[in-house]
């Protein structure tokens, strides 16, 4: 990581061990006394809402003091959970709307993991109450919900992460010291970028009552109300292009962002994209199972590929980026990386670093993904470093913007079966009208778009 230099006060790990100084300095990190402890809250509190709070929680004393979620067993669940892990051990406040939370709090940092649907309103509302943002991607579900994000983080001077964290996963970060800033691929002009997961939820649940546990019109909030047919939590949501952007937006921002700053790539000057439902076409599902996208640049082309059927082509890279050199190749994924030279040279490989020892408490968390909770500590060490020493996150909102624009150009290429060019100053597509009327998705009443709403 860019820049591990953080004022720190102590580093809590699980609900009481204090991970030591010694340690922590042994990885690289230096400390000085903080200025206070944060105000946080917590918007969204999922599986992965919870397990992005918990991993602040290990590396910082934060006051986590409010907790929003609009399923009430959810919501207590990590009231519950949240009190066990603080060194406080103080029950947050639970709302069910986050409006009422940010009105009734001072708070810091508000971390949000609701669906993609609600990225925006979210975001835009915590900085101007105030808070910096820890923002989950996709950072949003239309291209212009990005740019409000964007002018609102500027506007109110409130550092936004995203939670593109391969930017800052130990391995990757190895192998842009020691592969990308030496060199060793030479001229790049070629990268592969993969998805192989069977992660596409299909079927036909029947429609049932609403649960009274559950705030369904404020869940759907200014997406389309579809029949409400069983807990949308967990992966279902994600099977509708109503709440998000299918795999690519899923799947593919991550590893098409970490290429961008491997190799520091801006905006793709062209996107085009094809694909559909080709196979699995028995249930409710609306995001595609199949889609090829390309992110040109001058003299480099990104390709992604997803099927969420069939055998990945490499299954030691199911989901992945591949870069081309003429001196090399670099192949990297969220569990390892390699770097195999053309002709003579040396191999350059390493694994996915998981922290168990410094950290025993990961390994009793449901449904942790061990693999990447180093990278979302990092993560989080950046984003407070960027709050407390005023400078950008390594994964700043302008480019999480960049990469889930990309993302959704590439969906709307293939809705329209044709190539995508899209201006940012301008926020059009260049020389395409019905194009540039799909940059902003229509809003359910009486919820109102950013873009139109933001001065």
């Amino acid at each position: 990581m860019a820049n591990l230099s953080l004022n720190r006060r102590k580093f809590i790990q699980g609900a009481n061990a204090v991970l030591t100084l010694s340690a922590l300095q042994a990885k690289g990190f230096t400390f000085a006394p903080a200025p206070g402890n944060l105000r946080v809250g917590l918007i969204g509190a999922g599986w992965y809402g919870k397990s992005d709070l918990f991993r602040l929680i290990q590396v910082r004393d934060v006051d986590v003091v409010a907790v929003c979620d609009v399923d009430r067993n959810q919501l207590e669940e990590a009231g519950k959970l949240v009190s066990e892990r603080q060194a406080s051990k103080k029950v947050p406040a639970l709302y069910s709307d986050y409006r009422k939370m940010l009105a009734d709090h001072q708070l810091d940092l508000v971390l949000i993991g609701t669906p993609d649907h609600w990225h925006a309103l979210q975001a835009i509302d915590a900085m101007a109450s105030g808070a910096h943002v820890y923002l989950q991607k996709p950072v949003s579900v239309d291209v212009l919900e990005g740019e409000a994000i964007l002018r609102a983080a500027r506007k109110y001077n409130k550092k936004v992460q995203i939670g593109t964290q391969r930017r800052s996963t130990p391995h990757l970060i190895d192998a842009k010291e020691r592969v990308i800033d030496k060199g060793l691929l030479g001229k790049v002009s070629h990268v592969e970028l993969c998805c192989y997961y069977h992660m596409r939820r299909d079927g036909n649940p029947p429609v049932e009552p609403v649960p009274d546990f559950l705030d369904y019109e404020l869940w759907t909030g200014p997406a389309p109300l579809r029949s409400y047919d069983g807990l949308p939590h967990g992966s279902w949501w994600r099977t509708f292009m109503e709440y998000g952007n299918g795999i690519t937006g899923d799947m593919c921002v991550h590893m098409f962002d970490a290429v961008r700053w491997l190799l520091q790539l801006g905006w793709p000057r062209r996107v085009s994209a094809t694909g559909g439902i080709y196979v699995q076409k028995g249930g409710k599902s609306t995001i595609a199972d199949t889609q090829t996208a390309i992110f040109e640049y001058d003299e480099l082309n990104c390709i992604w590929q997803h099927r969420t059927w069939g055998n990945p082509a490499d299954p030691e890279y199911p989901w992945a980026f591949i870069i081309y050199g003429d001196k090399g190749t670099l192949k990297g994924s969220v569990m390892k990386y390699e770097f195999i030279p053309t002709g003579e040279g040396d191999r350059i490989a390493k694994d996915v670093v998981y922290e168990k020892e410094e950290f025993p408490a990961d390994l009793n968390e449901p449904r942790i993904e061990l693999h990447t909770a180093p990278a979302t500590r990092r993560h989080m060490l950046n984003l407070l470093s960027a709050i407390e020493n005023d400078h950008l996150p390594v994964a700043d909102i302008e480019e999480g913007h960049i990469s889930t624009a990309s993302c959704i150009l590439a969906n709307l290429s293939m809705q329209l079966n044709r190539p995508l060019s899209y201006d940012p100053q301008q926020k059009i597509c260049i020389d395409d009208p019905e194009a540039t009327t799909l940059l902003r998705r229509p809003y359910r009443k009486p919820w109102q778009h950013p873009i139109i709403t933001l001065p």
